[in-house]
């Protein structure tokens, strides 16, 4: 693909649950690296019926508050839209306006194929599907036999690095995955000032979606990661503070989470918009990382883009282990973690040099996740016959 001026059209979630300030940072990644270098980028989101209270215009709607919030922050009106899904209703540029940019666009970057318009997909000749999901997206598609919405595409990229190599056990659906890994904007993250939260922090929810069961094996939730770790905190003399979305329910788990000694913050407070979520990530000394079980249970190679921004600031992550220690360093600024004693030889040693490993976990994105270095080698990925 030519490395001039393209018109790229974005797909994905902002606004279809809003006040969500890290899964807007995920898709802002691509809007704003692309962006910056020179493109014409445009972003479409598909907001389904079921997001709306019934009755509700969209206008005044909640999601599209929250949208015209994050355009305004960050330079995209006129370059953005909300469509109603099934109509040619829209919040920001209008339909005719999106019809009239896609019949010139080049790519389409789909994440998890969100976009189905026919209208407006089948005019750009290279139509990425982005699988942000990996292992669960191609096991509901292969399990539960759920339309992953893949037909349409010419090309499909993940950023689990390593789907479809030797290791992984997840299946391809009959698929040539692009492994890619995330880009990081990093004007937008810059090193951090002082800690604020003189502990281990991270942000998620405790459950996102159902488990799933393959081959023998469980691919579960952050719930499942972190029970086998929950005497953690009475271990050693490292605060840990967790702002996670746990239903109130899950009254065995948040009984075991205090008395254990976990600090819980309600990540709505703290995380709701990207500022506040760059701004709390920023203030932490460094992170721990919970991943998914079904992301440990794979060895997919996920990388989370919350541990990203840590790093990308500064920050030190311990980071459980997914296979990402396949395809990058560990030992300073990022450590791969599999039981507690990983994690407290973990936090021995950055105790023992906190300022060197603050330094490295900045390099690291540096070289590996840069917005400038990644963005153009997918887009050349893309260059081939669909």
């Amino acid at each position: 693909m030519s490395t001039a001026k393209l018109t790229i059209v974005l797909s994905g979630m902002i606004a279809g649950d809003p006040y969500q300030g890290g899964a807007t940072w995920a898709v802002l990644q691509y809007l704003l690296g692309f962006r910056r270098l020179g493109h014409d980028v445009y972003f479409i989101e598909p907001l389904q019926e079921g997001a709306l209270r019934p009755g509700s215009p969209l206008q005044r709607s909640a999601s599209a508050t929250y949208f015209r919030q994050v355009a305004a922050a960050f330079g995209l009106e006129g370059k953005a839209a909300l469509l109603r899904s099934g109509t040619r209703e829209t919040a920001g540029l209008s339909y005719h306006g999106l019809q009239a940019v896609c019949r010139r666009a080049d790519v389409l970057v789909n994440i998890s194929g969100m976009l189905t318009d026919p209208e407006l997909i089948d005019p750009i000749p290279v139509r990425a599907y982005l699988d942000l999901d990996p292992a669960f997206v191609q096991l509901w598609h292969v399990v539960q036999g759920i339309d992953m919405r893949f037909a349409g595409h010419t090309h499909f990229v993940t950023i689990g690095q390593a789907i479809g190599r030797p290791g992984c056990p997840v299946p391809t659906c009959g698929l040539s995955w692009i492994t890619t890994p995330q880009p990081m904007v990093l004007d937008q993250w810059p090193l951090a000032g002082p800690i604020v939260h003189d502990a281990l922090t991270t942000i998620g929810n405790w459950r996102g979606y159902g488990s799933i069961e393959y081959q023998g094996l469980f691919y579960g939730q952050k719930a499942h990661s972190l029970r086998p770790l929950l005497d953690l905190p009475s271990r050693t003399r490292e605060k840990f503070l967790l702002a996670l979305a746990i239903h109130p329910a899950e009254t065995t788990d948040l009984a075991g989470l205090a008395a254990n000694g976990w600090g819980l913050l309600d990540p709505g407070q703290v995380a709701d918009t990207p500022s506040r979520y760059r701004q709390f990530i920023q203030g932490s000394k460094a992170e721990f990382g919970i991943a998914k079980s079904g992301y440990v249970a794979s060895r997919c190679g996920w990388f989370s883009d919350r541990s990203l921004g840590y790093l990308a600031s500064g920050r030190p992550v311990l980071a459980q282990e997914t296979g990402f220690s396949r395809f990058l360093p560990v030992g300073e600024g990022l450590f791969a973690f599999e039981t507690a004693d990983h994690v407290l030889a973990a936090i021995d040693a950055l105790n023992r040099d906190y300022p060197r490993h603050a330094r490295a976990a900045r390099a690291l994105v540096e070289e590996y996740f840069d917005s400038d270095q990644v963005l153009p080698r997918l887009l050349e990925k893309l260059g081939g016959t669909p």
